[in-house]
């Protein structure tokens, strides 16, 4: 059926759009770091021309993405089963995507590598004289390490917050005694900071929410994670 209208040619693009966002993961993949890339622009403040670049790269890429999607629903639609030719259709069209997507990344690394390295550069630097940077940056590559080992290890329909391999509470006092210590330049403060930290994981253990095993693994990948984070970034 033919568009009656402009605004009817604009709400069926839209709905494809739409459409392709909720059916397809590398679209929504795409569109974020659409979004990445533009907030990106405004922060680093580009030029006109880098801006023109940017925009056409991520139109590209979007556009490539929206081909794809309409190829891989029309051989869906026209074959039942496999074939040759229908998956040589489907591998040309992710191939397209593949090329677009390698040619926004070099747009992208032209347009930002040296403002991402000089910003990158300047952080180090504060880093290193800020004692707070140190500590929120072990926490957080604690949380994260103990997420993954549980996302790893942890059984399916089993709390993140109770059980599982190491103690996350474990292992975010210890970090936070270690921290203390480092940040302090002071054994009396770490030894008072680590008596803390064993507190808390003796009290997981004795809620049977996690094992001695679990607790101790907590324990010591916090204390490494907060050493490794004070012995890169602080001086």
């Amino acid at each position: 059926m033919r568009s009656r209208s402009l605004l009817h040619s604009f709400d069926y693009a839209v709905r494809g759009i739409v459409y392709a966002l909720r059916t397809q993961r590398n679209m929504r993949w795409h569109f974020l770091a659409s979004a990445v890339v533009f907030i990106g622009a405004l922060f680093f403040r580009v030029s006109g021309l880098e801006l023109i670049a940017l925009v056409f790269a991520v139109g590209l890429v979007l556009t490539a993405e929206l081909v794809n999607t309409a190829v891989e629903t029309t051989v869906d639609l026209a074959v039942a089963g496999y074939d040759p030719l229908a998956a040589v259709a489907k591998d040309v069209a992710a191939g397209a995507v593949l090329i677009t997507s390698v040619t926004a990344v070099a747009v992208g690394y032209v347009v930002f590598f040296s403002r991402v390295t000089l910003l990158a550069q300047q952080l180090l630097v504060r880093g290193r004289a800020s004692d707070a940077m140190v500590t929120v940056i072990a926490l957080g590559l604690t949380s994260v390490a103990v997420l993954v080992a549980k996302a790893l290890t942890q059984e399916k329909g089993t709390s993140f917050a109770r059980g599982g391999w190491p103690s996350g509470h474990t292992a975010l006092a210890f970090a936070m005694a270690s921290a203390i210590g480092y940040s302090t330049n002071s054994a009396k403060a770490m030894v008072l900071a680590m008596f803390i930290a064993v507190l808390v994981g003796q009290s997981r253990v004795e809620s049977e929410a996690h094992t001695i095993a679990q607790t101790v693994a907590g324990a010591v990948l916090g204390f490494l994670l907060a050493t490794a984070a004070f012995q890169i970034f602080w001086s």
